[in-house]
């Protein structure tokens, strides 16, 4: 029997960290988002709960406050029957001078498992994988990355569209400072998509084409080119800094509200990773109209965080 006869082996999960997409090849992104689709149906039982992290203790270690993100990975560890622990930073030693590597390693000698940060560095949970046995995931470094966001963005359009290769998929908003925008870019260019960012010229810097994505700082001029727009949050403290002339005239100029839906493709995806301001990036139509997807995203979110947990934890125990 020749090797093309053969029946190939399902790919492997072999990270104990989750720390961004672009360090993942395409085949384990396809692998944890579709692990991730066998967790979706848990939500919907009565008894909410799979014993697949039963006896494991999962640790949310937040220095960045959080309350989509850091509620979903709770859940998801709720529901695997895993034990929690949640700290935040105020509640930590790293109030008195200790360091990230240092809080972790005392953490792990109390039998910690897996490590959730959100570190307002770049590269913290970086370093805190090399530092621990214990299984790391990133829950958003900085303006590096945020993994699990940007692959329960794409859990929600494969939802919509199945394959993506082909498919459009516009990032609006305030690109630079975004490390959703930098994990959506990571994970969506290696499925096969062509990506657009679009905002001003102060939040959508040209070194982006670098990472293979259109720029586009007129929106109405592309309203009907993409399949999907995910708006980002503007952060409105950028505004106090000169990023944008005021909060009304972003919104006249990339806000969507129904006049610029009118103008999108039928069927468009409007995606939102929130917190959202309504009434400047979106308006309360849209964001609440028959197009968005922003409630999927949430609910999608527990499925894929189910997912890295259960495959970083197996990838751990397996290693010799």
């Amino acid at each position: 029997m020749s090797p093309d006869d053969t029946e190939q082996a399902p790919p492997r999960w072999t990270r104990k960290d989750l720390l961004g997409l672009e360090e993942l090849t395409r085949e384990e992104i396809l692998h944890l988002l579709d692990t991730a689709r066998g967790f979706s149906e848990i939500s919907t039982r009565s008894i909410k709960k799979a014993p697949a992290l039963r006896g494991k203790v999962v640790l949310n270690l937040f220095f960045e406050p959080s309350t989509r993100t850091k509620s979903s990975f709770s859940l998801a560890a709720q529901r695997l029957s895993a034990d929690l622990v949640d700290i935040i930073k105020e509640a930590s030693s790293a109030t008195k001078g200790e360091s990230l590597v240092d809080t972790g390693k005392n953490l792990q000698a109390m039998g910690v498992d897996i490590v959730i940060v959100r570190h307002q560095q770049a590269g913290a949970p970086h370093l805190l994988a090399r530092a621990l046995d214990a299984s790391v995931i990133n829950a958003g470094d900085g303006t590096h990355e945020h993994p699990t966001q940007g692959l329960l963005d794409i859990f929600t359009m494969r939802e919509k569209f199945g394959d993506l290769a082909g498919k459009k998929i516009a990032l609006v908003g305030d690109i630079t400072h975004s490390r959703v925008a930098r994990s959506n870019i990571w994970g969506l260019r290696k499925l096969g998509v062509e990506v657009g960012v679009i905002g001003p010229r102060t939040l959508v810097p040209g070194a982006f084409k670098e990472l293979g994505v259109n720029i586009h700082y007129h929106m109405d001029e592309v309203l009907g080119h993409y399949d999907v727009f995910n708006i980002l949050r503007i952060q409105l403290e950028r505004q106090r800094r000169g990023m944008f002339p005021s909060v009304r005239e972003y919104h006249h100029l990339y806000g969507i509200d129904q006049k610029r839906l009118a103008k999108m493709k039928p069927g468009v995806l409007i995606m939102h990773p929130g917190p959202i301001n309504r009434g400047v990036e979106i308006s309360h139509e849209v964001a609440d109209g028959e197009n968005s997807v922003i409630l999927q995203q949430v609910s999608n979110g527990l499925a894929v965080r189910m997912a890295a947990l259960v495959l970083t934890q197996s990838a751990r125990e397996a290693r010799p």
